[in-house]
């Protein structure tokens, strides 16, 4: 197996480093970079998103790929639900619209297992889509890491 370097913070995790582990994700997920998500997983991670199983890094850089492609103009925010020891289960939700221009957003759970080098070895998802309309958008800002400023999941009451 090919050698992986280490992502801190690395397990057993504390409420501070859940936290850090939470954000971090959110803000790589939000450059919507297939390659620079993918780099947080373990070379042969497992995941369940919605009703597809993905194995490895390569799959997923693939499954990203398609994810971005549908899902245009995509904006998350994560929350930490619980931790312990090296596992970290999180509540989401992200916007997007699609190709004829319909906004969703998406809510879900994510529980999350990690190896000693702090790398990603299980994601299971949890997913559901609501429509929305345009006006009733809320995560607005530039593709990228959400702004300091821009409140989160429990200031939207979310």
């Amino acid at each position: 197996m090919q050698q992986e370097s280490r992502r801190l913070p690395v397990p057993p995790f504390d409420e501070t480093t859940a936290w850090q582990k939470v954000r971090m994700a959110e803000d790589a997920w939000n450059t919507c970079d297939p390659e620079r998500v993918a780099s947080s997983y373990s070379i042969d991670s497992r995941w369940r998103n919605r009703s597809e199983f993905i194995s490895g890094r390569l799959e997923i850089v693939e499954f990203l790929r398609r994810k971005w492609n549908r899902e245009l103009d995509y904006r998350l925010m994560k929350s930490l639900w619980a931790f312990h020891n090296n596992r970290i289960a999180v509540r989401f939700a992200y916007e997007w619209h699609d190709d004829s221009g319909q906004w969703f957003r998406s809510y879900g759970n994510e529980n999350w297992e990690f190896n000693e080098a702090g790398l990603m070895v299980r994601r299971l998802a949890s997913i559901n889509d609501m429509p929305i309309a345009l006006e009733n958008r809320l995560f607005h800002w530039e593709r990228g890491p959400r702004p300091g400023d821009i409140p989160g999941l429990e200031e939207l009451g979310l």
